[in-house]
């Protein structure tokens, strides 16, 4: 009692002391403890003689939180729950009544019960109350069935047209939800909402011009006829607006473009909408224009000065969609967004981190090369202040940038190492390591640099996972840099300084080192001996056996860094599934799939069998079964080109395809390197006839099914050497960033000269000669290369799922899924994610995520699920998202062409 009178006295607490006890409370649900069984003993208040409404009204909440929480109720405990709040239409309260149609329409009663129900609903929809009205329709187009509903059709009709707003439009509401089961009935009412879709209210309106379209939803021409009628018709109301604009744009989605460059159907309509006087409706014509398939720089110019207006504006929801509207468009049209760069700026410090976030990756990717270093300085103020979900947004918008201006990579990789060592949590820090890896792997400038920066980061790692990553990495490119030596004390610091897990990578990455440089090998050999005293068994286990192999037992040096020819993936999963399930059979390393060898050798690569100038040769890259992407490769020999230089930096370069046949005389092999907005074939020549000097040759190209593409120059080739390999070059253009396809046809051009056999000299003068060679095809999968990824599933979720396409697609009669992963793989070109092109023994289905991007740096994830049944027919589900639908579409097409 003492207690309680103290409590009495004491002073009351204002409303802010009150506010900030209750931030160090934890949160606490009223409902917290709730039991069914008591709540249904609490229903037994609906049939009081005097109904108390506001205890009613408690309980009736508690079964609705029952319900929502997955709660199930047994047939006889919902009949007499239902019973009980039909008793109470006797009661007169609003607020009661909102309540009882919430629990009638979630209780779900039977064909019986709502017989009983629908008499007193009947009796709200001819009230003269327009709530009990609005709510009685609702419900009863919830819980009624076909034969009922048509002999309530006309109050229905009646209701759709009634002067109350909410009426109407609770009608209308209750149509669209209709429509699944009683199309026939709802199609009869177009009358009624024609007439509605007149109506002065905006809320009205909008419900009716939604069940316009969605009564005529599954014909296409149908839905045109309305757009049009809609289009000259006076919709006043925003929402409807809106509506209209996306329909209008569906319609235009579906259309073919106009011939001649004729413009589109309706995008006056889009333009005028750009005016209107609600900013949603502005918006949303804006945003549907750059949303258009092969939009043009003058269709977008209107559109992107609004949104450009919205980024000054004083509501951050506009600023918002403005300013990710625009992220959106400079993927594809990144010079249409440059003139809004400075108002970006002004967004870096804004209070919004996803306004600031995305404005500083749109910098980045409209952004040119002398703008570099300018944007680096406004991140480097913008990074510590947000979020590591969004420092990752930025990351991956550098690592696009770096790709796009690699002469700017010592700059970028100098900030990625900068953001590097400042704190972070571990997805944050993978992300850079990530992207550190992928420029090293993508831009050869830039593995001194990168690989530097990797090693002061391992210093201060606090994370083992990645520590043993760029261990491994150092391992594997360290020993092919100028001075391998300078990273041997790094690698040794780990031994000395980490974990057992970093401690084993070290001891590998040091190995590493020795068998690649005889050199080092000395000072290595002395180095892992000190490691022989560690008290960790897998890094002494590890040091005894690279020290035997370095001194020329075990296999030697060359068997520090064995080909593996199993799929690693498929191995881990197998020793898994191993380990985890009893067995006395030992485990069996045949099971394990295959990894897939590239075919790189000298046919592939356009040398004849037996050539003398395999390995030296120019233009040729030197064969690896390690590397699948010959991009990096054939750069260098594009980059010292002059005629080549003014195209920029190649985007893909694609695997050699013979354009001879066998044991001819002349043999050539073709390569297409893709351009933003050309493509380069390369080709590789080889004379085979010693009486014979073929003099300035070339090839011409006939683009008569190719008609996207158009012929701009060739750089022929002096010579073509007997037995060896010369290039020559022609080069097509097509528009920026476009997935142009087509069938080629080739004629090699030369001058033929013939050799004196007395003299061994070429005659002075030759003749024109030509041979023609194989068709070549231009694909979808020609734009697409692959791209390592971190995060498969947030990547899938951060891209539009507007954008996603779905087939299946049978794949006939395979060995197992392993096979046909591995072709569907092969033919799309893109990189496997965590692992998932492992298939695990004995599976009858799987699914595998793909990762690319397309020319313009666009990127396009790919999910493919296997199933196989008795017989070993393979079908396959294929779904795609990617920046663009017309990205989606293209991974099909690639499916469907194979």
């Amino acid at each position: 009692m003492a207690a309680t009178a103290q409590d009495s006295q004491a002073p009351l607490r204002g409303p802010e002391k009150k506010d900030e006890d209750r931030e160090d409370e934890t949160e606490f649900s009223p409902f917290y403890g709730i039991d069914k069984g008591a709540v249904l003993q609490e229903a037994r208040v609906f049939n009081d003689p005097q109904i108390d409404p506001r205890r009613c009204q408690q309980v009736i909440t508690k079964l609705l939180y029952l319900l929502n929480q997955g709660e199930v109720f047994t047939k006889k405990e919902a009949a007499e729950v239902f019973f009980g709040v039909t008793k109470l239409f006797q009661k007169q309260d609003i607020n009661l009544r909102r309540m009882m149609y919430l629990c009638i329409k979630d209780i779900c009663p039977g064909a019986d019960e709502v017989i009983i129900v629908t008499s007193s609903l009947m009796k709200d929809m001819n009230s003269k109350t327009d709530l009990y009205r609005a709510n009685s329709v609702r419900v009863l187009c919830k819980i009624i069935d076909g034969q009922l509903l048509a002999q309530i059709e006309r109050y229905l009709k009646q209701a759709i047209v009634d002067k109350s707003a909410v009426v109407a439009s609770a009608a209308l509401v209750s149509a669209l939800h209709l429509l699944g089961n009683n199309a026939e009935i709802v199609k009869r009412w177009v009358n009624e909402v024609q007439e509605a879709a007149q109506n002065k209210n905006n809320m009205v309106q909008f419900h009716a011009v939604a069940l316009l379209h969605a009564l005529r939803a599954s014909d296409r021409l149908a839905i045109s006829k309305l757009v049009t009628s809609l289009t000259k018709a006076n919709v006043k109301s925003p929402l409807a607006q809106c509506l209209l604009v996306r329909y209008v744009a569906q319609v235009i989605q579906d259309s073919q473009p106009g011939a001649n460059g004729e413009q589109r159907p309706f995008y006056d309509f889009l333009e005028s909408c750009l005016r209107h006087k609600a900013e949603v409706v502005i918006f949303e014509a804006a945003r549907a224009i750059c949303n258009l398939r092969d939009v043009t720089a003058r269709e977008l110019t209107p559109a992107i000065t609004v949104l450009q207006l919205f980024l000054s504006s004083s509501k951050p929801v506009l600023r918002f969609a403005a300013v990710r509207t625009l992220n959106k468009v400079a993927m594809t049209h990144p010079l249409a967004v440059t003139h809004c760069n400075i108002d970006m700026e002004s967004l870096i410090s804004d209070q919004n981190r996803s306004i600031a976030t995305l404005a500083i990756t749109t910098l980045l990717k409209t952004g040119n090369e002398s703008s570099v270093e300018k944007l680096l300085k406004q991140i480097g103020s913008f990074m510590s202040d947000i979020a590591d979900d969004f420092k990752i947004v930025v990351v991956e918008a550098i690592r696009s940038l770096c790709l796009k201006f690699p002469s700017k990579q010592r700059a970028l990789m100098n900030f990625l190492s900068g953001v590097l060592r400042e704190e972070g949590g571990f997805d944050y820090k993978k992300a850079i390591v990530q992207s550190i890896l992928v420029l090293i792997q993508e831009i050869p400038d830039a593995k001194e640099t990168g690989l530097g920066h990797l090693c002061e980061f391992i210093e201060d790692c606090e994370f083992t996972y990645l520590s043993t990553q760029v261990l491994h990495l150092l391992g594997q490119e360290g020993p092919k840099t100028k001075e391998p030596s300078k990273y041997i004390r790094y690698i040794y610091n780990r031994i000395i300084l980490e974990n057992a897990t970093v401690r084993a990578a070290a001891v590998s990455a040091l190995a590493n080192f020795g068998a690649a440089c005889e050199s080092l090998r000395p000072r290595i050999i002395v180095l892992l001996r000190r490691a022989l005293s560690d008290n960790d068994d897998e890094v002494r286990d590890r040091a005894m056996l690279h020290l035997e192999q370095l001194e020329g037992k075990a296999g030697g040096p060359e068997a520090v860094q064995p080909r593996v020819d199993v799929n690693l993936g498929a191995m881990e999963k197998s020793l898994a599934d191993y380990l985890a399930g009893p067995t006395d059979k030992p485990f069996d390393i045949s099971a394990v799939p295959k990894a897939p060898i590239p075919t790189r050798g000298a046919s592939a690569l356009g040398l004849p069998s037996g050539a003398a100038a395999a390995s030296g040769a120019p233009g040729i890259p030197a064969t690896s079964a390690a590397r699948k992407d010959p991009t990096a490769e054939y750069a260098e020999l594009l980059r010292s080109i002059p005629q080549l230089a003014p195209l920029g930096e190649v985007f893909k370069s694609c695997e050699s395809v013979r354009l001879t046949e066998e044991d001819t005389e002349y043999a050539v092999f073709c390569v297409k390197h893709i351009y933003e907005s050309h493509i380069v074939f390369q080709f590789n020549c080889t004379n085979t006839i010693a009486e014979q000097v073929l003099e300035d040759v070339s090839v011409a190209m006939d683009l008569a099914d190719a008609a996207d593409f158009e012929e701009a120059f060739t750089v022929p080739l002096d010579t073509m050497p007997l037995n060896g390999v010369g290039q020559c070059f022609t080069v097509v253009s097509r528009q920026p960033g476009a997935i142009a396809t087509g069938k080629v046809v080739n004629i090699l051009k030369f001058k033929v000269k013939e050799i004196d056999p007395s003299t061994g000299e070429a005659e002075e003068e030759g003749y024109d000669d030509e041979y023609q060679l194989e068709d070549l095809e231009v694909t979808p999968a020609d734009y697409v290369k692959p791209t390592l990824l971190g995060n498969f599933r947030k990547a899938w979720e951060e891209l539009d799922p507007a954008t996603e396409k779905e087939d299946e697609y049978g794949l006939g009669t395979r060995e197992g899924l392993q096979e046909a992963v591995e072709a569907v793989i092969g033919i799309l070109g893109m990189q496997p994610c965590e692992g998932s092109e492992a298939v695990p023994p004995n599976a009858r289905s799987h699914t595998a995520l793909l990762a690319g991007i397309f020319v313009g740096y666009q990127q396009v994830l790919v999910r493919m699920s296997f199933g196989i049944d008795a017989a070993n027919n393979v079908a396959m589900k294929l779904v795609v998202r990617a920046e663009s639908t017309e990205l989606s579409e293209a991974i099909h097409q690639i499916i469907q062409d194979a």
